[in-house]
């Protein structure tokens, strides 16, 4: 007979530190409910890695090899996470084969995410900058909209967010924001963005790094 498995569920408060960049991890979590930001240190400056939801799973590569935790991971809200150590991970894998493709399939995607965002870093122009954050939030929930339907596009974020993707303070953002809503393409409200036309971001994004590349 198997035996019981046993994983530990965890509350964190909006703003707890559920670990932090270069201590020793022995832990992963998978959340149950609730927002979990990762943010990693240059310098003097915090990025912000990535923000994940319900399902998602964090800290694995540091109890997988071994290593010092790679950024630090931040409640934006109220959490409950289940809470794996490696026992309880090879148990659970065992008893859930299913489990490592959705791993495998993850690795995959962060992999291809970390890069998306640090071109987003290259862009020096805050407001391409946030241009480029609606492009990648918009590929990510809606990129295969047929071109008639790719103007009034919801992207579910806030302006909070989109600072953080962009690597810029909150003064930045809202500046950049402002700029596309007085031009016309952009609408926005407290919990949401409306694109008004994705091929301008596009546009935009495109001729910046075009130059870029020539210069």
């Amino acid at each position: 007979m198997a035996d019981t498995l046993v994983i530990q569920s965890v509350n964190f408060q909006k703003g707890d530190i559920i670990f932090s960049e270069f201590e020793i991890g022995t832990t992963f979590y998978m959340i149950q409910n609730g927002d979990i930001e990762l943010v990693k240190q240059f310098g003097s400056l915090q990025k912000t890695l990535d923000i994940l939801h319900e399902s998602d799973m964090f800290g694995e590569m540091a109890l997988l090899e071994n290593s010092p935790r790679s950024a630090t991971a931040i409640a934006l809200c109220d959490v409950t996470l289940l809470k794996f150590d490696k026992n309880n991970f090879e148990s659970f894998v065992m008893q859930n084969p299913q489990i490592t493709v959705k791993l495998l399939k993850m690795f995959a995607k962060r992999i291809y995410d970390a890069k998306r965002r640090f071109m987003i870093l290259t862009l020096t122009d805050p407001h391409v900058r946030v241009a480029d954050v609606l492009i990648m939030l918009y590929e990510t929930n809606s990129p295969s909209l047929p071109d008639e339907n790719k103007s009034n596009i919801t992207l579910k974020t806030t302006l909070d967010n989109i600072a953080r993707w962009a690597g810029l303070s909150l003064n930045e953002a809202t500046i950049a924001v402002q700029y596309f809503n007085k031009q016309g393409f952009l609408e926005i409200f407290p919990d949401r963005f409306i694109v008004k036309n994705i091929n301008y971001y596009y546009r935009l994004v495109n001729t910046t790094r075009s130059k870029m590349r020539k210069s």
